[in-house]
């Protein structure tokens, strides 16, 4: 009796749990069923690119040389007299104004020289005075016929002695007082002075030949000269059709600079100087320009790149010359279209203005091109706009997906 009750029991307990199964797997399958089904993987979307609006701009057409600064003005200093320097006041390397005193030298040999040159003026004009009352008395006697024509004629060449050795007096006078303003050495121009060759308390040699000691050196700053070599066929086409009817060996043309280390050309100037015949050697005429330099950042001698203006002004296409490709020689670009999709595009480059490239040929102005990335032709992009600038640096790399 008790081993039937309990495998009733057992029996009970088995059913109850595969019930609670039953009913478990029952509401996992409803759950699944109220599941709405997965969506399906959209297509990838192609890689993010930098992309620019094509400009379109006035400029000047131009072409590019190279060319040397220059000084307009250099001053080898030199004294013009003799002695001992008294003081240097100028710091080697500054900036002068032109009259700004730089030397001095001893002055006091000169202050002699001038109290008896004054005194010898002096002596002079009173042995004159005494000539002229001789010659008043003499002039009296021999129309009385109390003294000779000879003694009046002696007494005229006296006086006319006396007066001409007061000019010789004042010469002097005048020589001693420039000696002596000698002493004082101003600088002639405006400029940077160079190294300072001597030093207080050294004595000079003076004069207006080489012999005459070179005390240092000044050039000019501002303007500045640019010399550069205009090739035959841009003197053909800007030079001499810009030239003026009447002859003037200047035109005008606006000219930019810039060095080596300078993004463009910065400075700006004029043309003033064409030479007057083409070198048969080289086929060019040398040209100078005009160049302003008001902070002193520029010095004669640097290497300069020098941009001349041959036209008037035209629109022109331009891109960030990043955004050119080169393809066996020919040099293209990646168009955007409608579809965000690439094209090819073979263009003609021109120079560069302002840093960005001018396109003669295959482009119109508000065309959309790739800057940078990894895409080929065909391919779809996520275009990410961005300005039309030199050296685009919001324009950054994107990887081209499989």
């Amino acid at each position: 009796m008790r081993r039937t009750f309990k495998f009733a029991l057992a029996a009970s307990a088995i059913a109850a749990v595969g019930s609670a199964y039953a009913a478990r797997d029952g509401s996992d399958h409803k759950d699944k069923a109220a599941e709405p089904p997965p969506k399906a993987a959209s297509a990838p979307a192609g890689p993010s690119v930098p992309v620019a609006q094509v400009l379109e701009r006035s400029i000047l057409p131009s072409t590019d040389f190279t060319g040397f600064l220059a000084a307009p003005q250099s001053v080898e200093l030199r004294s013009r007299v003799s002695g001992a320097v008294e003081a240097v006041s100028v710091p080697e390397g500054s900036l002068v104004r032109k009259g700004e005193p730089l030397f001095h030298i001893d002055p006091r040999p000169f202050q002699v020289a001038l109290d008896t040159a004054t005194a010898q003026l002096r002596q002079s004009e009173v042995l004159a005075k005494q000539a002229q009352d001789d010659l008043n008395r003499v002039q009296k006697l021999v129309e009385t016929g109390a003294v000779s024509r000879k003694q009046y004629d002696d007494a005229l060449a006296t006086r006319n002695a006396q007066q001409a050795q007061v000019q010789v007096a004042k010469a002097a006078v005048a020589a001693a007082q420039l000696n002596l303003s000698y002493t004082h050495i101003r600088s002639p121009i405006s400029g940077r002075v160079d190294r300072v060759l001597v030093t207080a308390g050294n004595l000079v040699n003076g004069g207006a030949t080489d012999q005459a000691s070179l005390l240092t050196t000044i050039v000019s700053t501002d303007p500045l000269y640019a010399y550069f070599d205009i090739d035959e066929a841009t003197y053909l086409k800007a030079i001499r059709q810009t030239r003026p009817e009447k002859g003037d060996n200047t035109s005008g043309l606006p000219v930019s600079v810039g060095l080596a280390t300078d993004q463009g050309f910065p400075y700006q100037g004029t043309l003033d100087f064409v030479g007057n015949q083409i070198d048969r050697s080289t086929g060019t005429v040398r040209a100078r320009a005009v160049i302003s330099n008001p902070d002193g950042m520029l010095a004669p001698g640097l290497f300069a790149r020098i941009r001349l203006a041959t036209g008037a002004e035209q629109a022109a296409i331009l891109i960030d010359d990043q955004a050119l490709g080169t393809d066996q020689g020919k040099r293209y670009v990646l168009v955007v279209d409608q579809n965000n999709q690439a094209q090819y595009r073979v263009v003609e480059p021109g120079p560069m203005v302002d840093g960005l490239r001018v396109i003669k040929s295959g482009l119109q102005a508000g065309e959309k091109v790739i800057i940078k990335g990894l895409v080929r032709p065909g391919m779809s992009i996520a275009p990410r706009m961005v300005p039309m600038q030199a050296g685009n640096e919001t324009a950054r790399p994107a990887e081209a997906q499989p």
